[in-house]
């Protein structure tokens, strides 16, 4: 049984090839390549883009989608995770889909099932379809020529899973990244960091803006010191046209994007920033990834 854990769960030739069907998908009409099939989300962490996005690309795929209110599920009764999984299991789903903030957790919830399950995100451990969005993207962009490619990630990066899968998956397409941001959210690491993103401004072809993860932080400070910290911050990593001035850039952020602290409102309308694209083909790409998935699995 093959699950998405991990972008590392793909190989380089597998991702390529979910890719190839993503291009198939972008302009999100809908088929029957999944009729009769049966996919269950299951979202312990507030989402949007991801839940819906998965929603729409098993829809758009035919499929019918089940999504477990959490809040009026029997986690509310004391029933662990482990067994409401094992519970929807034996109701043979075709896919299971889930976020929590417990790192590692959908790893563990291999054994409880016998059909695919796909992380959508948990805590500050992994997010691999994100990931893979992000490189779509990028690739689209460039025309597939990625290699050599330098990308600032910019912002939290101690506490994103978006940074986490992206920091797994873009070196191994050839892309540099990185690492731009303040010594609190900063994380041990082979590549480059720097505080400043004016010190490699010059450098870079990709900036991806990652928002500050207020709820993984423990709040110690007055609300005047959060003030300070946050125009502080402010003032060093918020993309801005001032800051880019006129040049060549792809602008990319996983949202939500907390406008004018990590983009500005004006950088968010300016034809170098994708954000919206990436959303458009974050649907495109999970609808490569369930077909995948749901079809080599076959029987769950």
């Amino acid at each position: 049984m093959k699950h998405l854990i991990t972008p590392n769960d793909l190989s380089n030739n597998e991702i390529l090839e979910l890719f190839e069907d993503a291009k198939l998908f972008s302009d999100l009409t809908s088929n029957s390549i999944l009729n009769g099939k049966l996919v269950v989300t299951l979202f312990f962490e507030s989402s949007t883009r991801t839940r819906s996005s998965f929603e729409i690309a098993a829809k758009r795929l035919g499929a019918e989608v089940v999504n477990l209110e959490v809040y009026t599920s029997s986690t509310n009764k004391g029933e662990t995770v482990e067994d409401t999984v094992a519970n929807l299991n034996a109701m043979k789903p075709d896919a299971i889909i889930i976020r929590h903030k417990d790192c590692g957790l959908p790893e563990s919830l291999k054994s409880y099932v016998n059909c695919p399950i796909i992380n959508a995100g948990d805590g500050k451990n992994a997010h691999p379809t994100q990931a893979l969005l992000d490189l779509f993207t990028i690739n689209e962009h460039f025309n597939g020529e990625i290699a050599g490619k330098n990308i600032a990630i910019v912002g939290d990066i101690a506490n994103s899973r978006v940074a986490t899968s992206n920091l797994e998956l873009l070196p191994r397409f050839g892309l540099n990244p990185i690492l731009v941001a303040p010594k609190r959210f900063k994380v041990i690491s082979p590549y480059k960091t720097v505080t400043n993103i004016k010190k490699v401004l010059n450098e870079l072809d990709i900036i991806m803006s990652l928002r500050v993860q207020h709820e993984r932080h423990e709040v110690t400070a007055t609300a005047e010191k959060q003030a300070q910290q946050k125009a502080k911050y402010v003032k060093k990593y918020c993309i801005t046209k001032k800051l880019l001035g006129d040049k060549e850039m792809l602008l990319l952020h996983p949202g939500p994007v907390n406008r004018n602290i990590d983009i500005s409102d004006e950088m968010l309308l300016d034809p170098r920033s994708k954000v919206l694209k990436q959303v458009e083909n974050g649907v495109a790409v999970r609808m490569a990834i369930l077909k995948k998935f749901i079809l080599e699995n076959k029987v769950c």
